[in-house]
């Protein structure tokens, strides 16, 4: 699913801007290990109810199916409040952004 993928992607390229220095010098060892958690895990990338539906639009039935098959296929069950909208777009700007650090790591050893 490809729902606001690039504004994920700036968000995310906006975090490596700000952090890469900070995160290696402090986690020279573990840095990439732990740069989604860092990036999409520590804090929300959407507050609040109103800010979360405007966000979803008409995806949102598509963005909860996405989510639904994601934690299950990992889980065998769905953990996230699909009720919640702000809770919906959390989790799966945590899902895009799995996949852009997976880009961005691969990308940093195609070039080293």
């Amino acid at each position: 699913m490809d729902y606001k993928r690039e504004e994920i992607k700036e968000y995310f390229d906006d975090f490596i801007k700000e952090n890469k220095e900070y995160l290696e010098e402090n986690y020279p060892s573990t840095w990439q290990d732990d740069l989604h958690h860092e990036a999409f895990n520590t804090d929300y990338y959407i507050i609040g109810t109103y800010q979360a539906k405007e966000w979803l639009g008409n995806e949102a039935f598509n963005i909860i199916g996405f989510i639904k098959d994601y934690e299950e296929s990992l889980f065998g069950e769905v953990y996230t409040d699909l009720s919640d909208a702000e809770k919906v777009v959390n989790m799966y700007v945590y899902i895009i952004g799995e996949e852009i650090v997976y880009e961005y790591l691969n990308n940093l050893e195609a070039v080293a």
